[in-house]
């Protein structure tokens, strides 16, 4: 445990020292320099963080997790993600970079009103400090306790506590990445953690693998893995599993469009890009790495539900890092455990400094002071970053308990995720379009999701009055199944506002010059050849019987 540790020390120090080095003469008192890295990255850096930013423990604790107690049909989420990245590099990414804007709100004031961009800042800013930031804590803290055993390590024998004091270390530590360093600095600590996270992942699978087959090799371990659960090979979801295979045409690729297209947390440093060509490069060499996402996402959740399934008690939420801690030497785990905060901090100080963004630049600089100058509005953003990271704290811990978190997220997200993607893309593909039509469509869409997830509309009774069991109209379909239908219902009501009071002329868009708009000239090519990619993925792990 002692080597653990201190390679843990030394590789986190190493990190920051570098990261330092390397932004240390960046400007961090304008808002461009600030929140865009003064549109400067290039497309290793944007990749690197893109993907780090993306692969936080929701994905690592979460994904393996869901993999353990359902199979191999749950990397939908990483191998899907591939084509709604080929979508925003060819197709969004052109449009929010000739806008030169630096939020989404932004962009959707500019294209319907100032109301729009003021409802929008706030859902964001509500749904990052209620749902994001926490879940990205909790199972931070989760991943990290198992891994280097906190509670033995500490002697801290409450479960309870010991997730407390790692929630509190995870936000202490990203908020001074976000709150001192800004986008820049975030995205180049993603790119460094990013090299030993992909490392690390690939070594678990190997040592996972080994394991199996008790040092036989890894092919002896697949072999051994397939031949005791064969039909959890299947990259087809069945009916009774948690995503079901239609599902991938309905929520699931809503929720993967908006997440890679239009979540303000992922897409920011897009937005920094130093081109467009240099833009599209990024976004593409990310769906590029997605396509080896089962290999460290989904295989490792598989081998521990091989190794670890036979104990009743064990937690699907505990399997990759009780995985990591049992199969990997010990300098490694420490190396390992380094990466994954990192992992850890990149997703949070990301979410924290798009909060900080929004607020800045929206809430702050664009309606409570607007005469504001530029180092007073990076310093409201610092001090508004502050006081989220203290309420995701006080929030992180309540969400143990939540059984399957990877699941609970994706039900979440969907309450803001479908209608906000429906308003961008809608506002995009009809001209006329009015304001009235963003607006109907945010509040169909904040009233039929939630009530479908939360309001019961019927109950189940027993022979003594009591109620067994209530029922909400969401579980009358699939969850992704029933965000479809919202998404319908959603466009339906905007259709309708553009038919009945369309704009007298077509939104025209403006340049505003903020970047060359030159396209990388072999960005279709590459986008066909990863779609074909995906097809072949799931043909070859493919058992259609099952539906």
């Amino acid at each position: 445990m002692n080597n653990t540790i201190l390679f843990f020390l030394v590789f986190t120090g190493l990190v920051g020292l570098i990261t330092w080095y390397l932004t240390r003469k960046d400007d961090h008192q304008s808002s461009e320099g600030y929140f865009l890295g003064g549109r400067s990255l290039t497309f290793p850096i944007i990749a690197g963080s893109l993907l780090l930013t993306n692969l936080s423990t929701e994905q690592l604790v979460g994904l393996n997790g869901a993999a353990y107690a359902g199979g191999l049909h749950v990397m939908v989420w990483e191998v899907v993600a591939v084509i709604t990245l080929v979508v925003m590099a060819l197709y969004f990414l052109p449009r929010f970079l000739r806008s030169g804007i630096a939020t989404i709100p932004q962009y959707l004031g500019e294209r319907f009103d100032r109301q729009t961009r003021l409802i929008v800042d706030m859902i964001f800013l509500v749904a990052y400090a209620v749902i994001l930031l926490p879940i990205i804590l909790y199972t931070g803290a989760k991943g990290l306790s198992s891994m280097l055993d906190v509670g033995g390590l500490t002697g801290i024998q409450n479960d309870t506590l010991v997730l407390w004091l790692m929630v509190v270390i995870i936000a202490t530590l990203g908020s001074i990445y976000a709150i001192l360093g800004g986008l820049r600095t975030v995205a180049v600590s993603d790119t460094l953690n990013g090299v030993g996270l992909l490392l690390g992942g690939f070594l678990i699978a190997y040592f996972g693998l080994q394991a199996v087959s008790e040092d036989q090799g890894v092919f002896s371990g697949l072999t051994i893995l397939h031949q005791a659960a064969p039909e959890r090979f299947n990259s087809i979801g069945s009916a009774d599993q948690s995503v079901p295979f239609p599902t991938i045409f309905s929520g699931v690729m809503l929720l993967n469009l908006f997440y890679w297209c239009t979540n303000q947390q992922i897409i920011q440093r897009t937005f920094a890009a130093r081109s467009l060509e240099e833009g599209q490069k990024g976004v593409l060499l990310t769906a590029g790495f997605k396509l080896l996402g089962p290999i460290y996402l989904v295989i490792p959740g598989m081998i521990a539900y091989h190794l670890y399934s036979s104990d009743p008690t064990f937690r699907s939420v505990d399997a990759y890092g009780t995985l990591v801690r049992d199969v990997l030497p010990a300098p490694l785990t420490g190396f390992f455990a380094a990466a994954m905060v990192g992992a850890i901090l990149s997703s949070f100080n990301s979410a924290l400094n798009s909060t900080s963004t929004i607020f800045s630049l929206g809430l702050y600089g664009n309606e409570i002071n607007k005469n504001a100058k530029e180092e007073k509005i990076v310093r409201s953003g610092k001090w508004f970053a502050l006081v989220i990271a203290v309420c995701s704290v006080a929030i992180a811990p309540l969400l143990d308990g939540q059984g399957q978190i990877f699941d609970y997220l994706q039900k979440m997200n969907g309450i803001y995720f479908v209608p906000l993607f429906a308003v961008v893309v809608m506002g995009m593909l009809f001209k006329r379009l009015p304001p009235l039509g963003a607006k109907v469509g945010l509040l169909t869409g904040f009233t039929i999701i939630p009530f479908g997830y939360f309001v019961p509309v019927a109950k189940q009774i027993n022979d003594n009055g009591e109620v067994v069991s209530q029922f909400v109209s969401g579980d009358l379909v699939n969850d992704f199944h029933f965000l479809g239908i919202a998404f319908l219902l959603i466009t339906c009501g905007m259709l309708l506002v553009n038919k009945l009071k369309p704009l007298e002329s077509d939104f025209i868009q403006k340049e505003a010059n903020a970047v060359n708009m030159t396209p990388w000239k072999h960005g279709k090519i590459i986008g066909v050849l990863l779609f074909a990619m995906v097809i072949l993925i799931y043909a070859l792990f493919a058992d259609f019987s099952i539906l």
